[in-house]
């Protein structure tokens, strides 16, 4: 995987960028059942704006680093 498409929400189209520019990273919260929800995401900065992007564990666990 050498790119990841990300939507920049201010300028208002897809961009990409490189998977070795990329931050994995956690969001965790308990549910009302008291369970643990894990999501996955990617985090950018490309052009001086933020991305995030939602991704599966596989391919969350996929990527270096």
């Amino acid at each position: 995987m050498d790119q990841i498409e990300f939507y920049d929400v201010v300028h208002k189209m897809k961009v990409s960028v490189k998977a070795s520019e990329v931050e994995k990273v956690t969001y965790e919260r308990q549910t009302k059942s008291g369970s643990t929800q894990i999501r996955y995401a990617v985090k950018a900065v490309k052009d001086g704006v933020k991305l995030t992007k939602f991704v599966s564990k596989e391919t969350w666990d996929s990527l270096a680093g």
